[in-house]
């Protein structure tokens, strides 16, 4: 996650803009279930890590605290500040990765991030900072993947990757779906514990959901916008085959295992 406007992985993640608002739309049972175990008290202080549109942001202002967020991306921060202006307390919105938080030691009650910190590419460095920003006693909440190898979501992003050239990621965001290894990383600061649970995506059919990942969700986006015009329209034909299996009499229903992790600093 490196801090940088003009980055490559900055620009992919935040081109979509205002359209990514749709697939936090597809996400927002996990969304609010995480900000419902970190559970934000009016006048606390809630620290929102990858927070692309601020949706998890919202949330906990709504509950009246006072949230910064923070992410890699101009362009998704561009559209929270847009998105979060009728919020009271407004939350504020900064560039930043999780990797180098630009705030002083125990500056945080809670630290809320979904499916953003798991994106990290140094996850020790990550946990750390989330630790030095928190007040001792304060909260942690994350949303991670996990479903297995040869379920939805790991299996999405293979579908992507073989069609698009950005290299995989150094540390892969997989590893915080597991319990032993988020133990293990999470051991010298947090004393933590975890729900499975599914996040189920509805949806009308194949064209909707490809329209929807094409034009808001990032690596989509930009593997497409990369290849000739035959070579999108056969990532688009598999992509929307990807999708056939979970077709069902009211739609698409598509099932994808997460954790909710909830922990205490120690």
């Amino acid at each position: 996650m490196k801090v940088d406007a003009l980055s490559p992985e900055a620009g992919m993640w935040g081109e979509p803009g205002e359209a990514y608002d749709s697939i936090s739309f597809g996400l927002s049972d996990t969304i609010s279930h995480t900000v419902q175990a970190l559970w934000p008290r009016p006048g606390e202080r809630v620290l929102d890590i990858g927070t692309g549109t601020g949706w998890a942001a919202r949330l906990a202002a709504w509950r009246g605290a006072h949230v910064t967020g923070v992410d890699i991306a101009p362009g998704m921060l561009a559209a929270a500040e847009k998105l979060s202006g009728q919020f009271d307390p407004r939350p504020v919105f900064r560039h930043a990765s999780a990797e180098a938080l630009p705030f002083p030691d125990e500056s945080f009650d809670g630290v809320v991030s979904t499916y953003g910190v798991i994106f990290s590419n140094d996850p020790p460095k990550a946990v750390a900072e989330m630790a030095r920003v928190l007040r001792p006693g304060g909260r942690v909440a994350l949303a991670t993947w996990a479903d297995r190898p040869d379920e939805y979501i790991a299996q999405f992003f293979a579908l992507v990757a073989e069609w698009s050239d950005v290299p995989p990621p150094s540390a892969s965001p997989f590893d915080w779906g597991g319990m032993d290894w988020l133990k293990t990383a999470f051991a010298k600061h947090f004393e933590i514990d975890a729900h499975e649970q599914v996040t189920t995506l509805y949806a009308p059919d194949v064209e909707t959901v490809w329209h929807e990942y094409v034009s808001g969700f990032g690596p989509v986006a930009a593997t497409n916008a990369t290849l000739s015009e035959d070579r999108r329209d056969a990532f688009r034909t598999a992509f929307q085959n990807f999708h056939r299996p979970f077709e069902t009499g009211m739609g698409l229903v598509i099932p994808r295992h997460a954790l909710v992790v909830r922990g205490f600093r120690s």
